[in-house]
């Protein structure tokens, strides 16, 4: 009895292991080259029809992606089209839900927008995970997007979701101040600092300057998020300014003469020879 037991024991992780899989990679099916609108209505009532297989439907989602482009007239059943992909848009397959809000979401779709920020607002309506969510939403990027992005920053629910909200936020002009503080913290995964950086460096140089500034002079911070800085400074930089900053000076001459990499060395060396230092 005791060896049957231990063999059960071996087989039911297997077995749900297999169900993870079937939800997150199907095996593609034939795809069905659709010819005119009426072939275009058949692949729609296929993408709609929950009592067939995945792997039918996800063919027929490709399947009219395609016609998209290649139908004579599909002006003519695009509503249509639009609004299947709404309604798998809520399927209980998250693949398909995937597929289908990413390309409403290209095709700039107000009832996918509103979706996916009512998931990100609250995650008992969530079709996706919230990193998911955020990559789709920058493919048509609101005010409403921009706030709630900020709201995951500050309160993240997985640091994925943290890095998609910081991407999203590249273009907003009110999250510089948000961007400030990130490259600033040393506490911050020093992916989202260089985040940070690339943002400040488009929504407000100067404010990179002086943060590139602190870097430089902080003995204990990240030869990578130093090297960032000194790149910055040394591209877009006043260098009036810079020349003066004995502190920087400094600063640099330390990061060049440390243990780090020699491509760091050489960007240091660099920047003090165009000071004379």
């Amino acid at each position: 009895m005791m060896a049957t037991k231990r063999k059960v024991a071996k087989k039911v992780p297997t077995r749900k292991k297999a169900s993870t899989r079937k939800q997150t990679a199907v095996a593609p099916a034939p795809v069905h080259v659709a010819k005119d609108t009426d072939d275009v209505q058949r692949q729609l009532k296929a993408l709609c029809d929950t009592g067939k297989p995945i792997e039918v439907r996800m063919a027929a989602l490709q399947s009219l992606g395609a016609a998209a482009f290649s139908v004579p007239n599909f002006e003519s059943v695009n509503a249509d089209y639009i609004a299947a992909l709404r309604e798998v848009s809520t399927d209980s397959h998250e693949q398909l839900r995937r597929r289908a809000l990413g390309i409403l979401t290209r095709n700039k779709d107000g009832f996918a927008q509103k979706k996916l920020l009512a998931g990100l607002k609250d995650p008992t309506k969530a079709l996706l995970p919230p990193e998911k969510a955020l990559q789709l939403l920058g493919n048509d990027v609101h005010a409403d997007a921009y706030a709630v992005a900020r709201a995951i920053v500050k309160k993240p629910p997985n640091e994925s979701a943290k890095r998609e909200a910081l991407r999203l936020l590249a273009a907003d002009t009110k999250s510089a101040p948000l961007f400030e503080k990130v490259l600033g913290d040393k506490k911050e995964m020093r992916e989202n600092r260089q985040l940070a950086a690339s943002a400040l460096n488009s929504l407000n140089p100067e404010k990179l300057q002086l943060q590139a500034r602190k870097i430089l002079k902080d003995k204990s911070d990240y030869a990578d998020i130093k090297a960032t800085s000194l790149t910055a400074l040394e591209q877009f930089g006043d260098d009036a300014a810079l020349g003066e900053d004995k502190a920087l000076m400094q600063g640099v001459t330390r990061f060049g003469s440390s243990k780090t990499t020699a491509k760091y060395k050489q960007t240091a060396r660099r920047f003090l020879s165009k000071y004379d230092q």
